[in-house]
């Protein structure tokens, strides 16, 4: 099979191969920043978050609920997703591991909200 170029991040140093990308991502060494700048990276959607909550809160509609859920857990499914790509892009396999299991959390808690946890929070 053809290995083909990547070139996804015109900063690199050098061009990888699919199999480079593949090889760094589980052998390589990750950035120790890297915790902290996903942190980092919540304060945003947190700010966000409660201005669409404090615009919300006054208003009166039906399933209110469900909108700031969903909401929340759109802003949050956005952000992994980010890091899910920066993980590929760097070749860091912690990064990637770390969107992808975020990802599933936040999925996971928006389904369980709106499947089985709403009715018990409404009552």
């Amino acid at each position: 099979m053809a290995e083909e170029e990547v070139d996804d991040n015109p900063q690199a140093p050098h061009k990888m191969t699919f199999r480079e990308r593949i090889h760094k991502i589980f052998y390589g060494v990750r950035d120790d920043k890297e915790m902290e700048n996903w942190f980092l990276t919540l304060t945003p959607i947190a700010v966000a978050f409660i201005f669409f909550f404090i615009f919300m809160m006054p208003l009166r509609i039906e399933n209110k609920d469900l909108i700031l859920v969903i909401g929340a857990g759109a802003g949050l499914a956005g952000l992994q997703t980010y890091w899910i790509y920066r993980g590929w892009i760097r070749g860091d396999g912690m990064t990637l591991l770390q969107g992808l299991l975020g990802l599933a959390a936040v999925l996971g808690a928006t389904w369980a909200y709106v499947e089985y946890l709403r009715d018990w929070f409404i009552r």
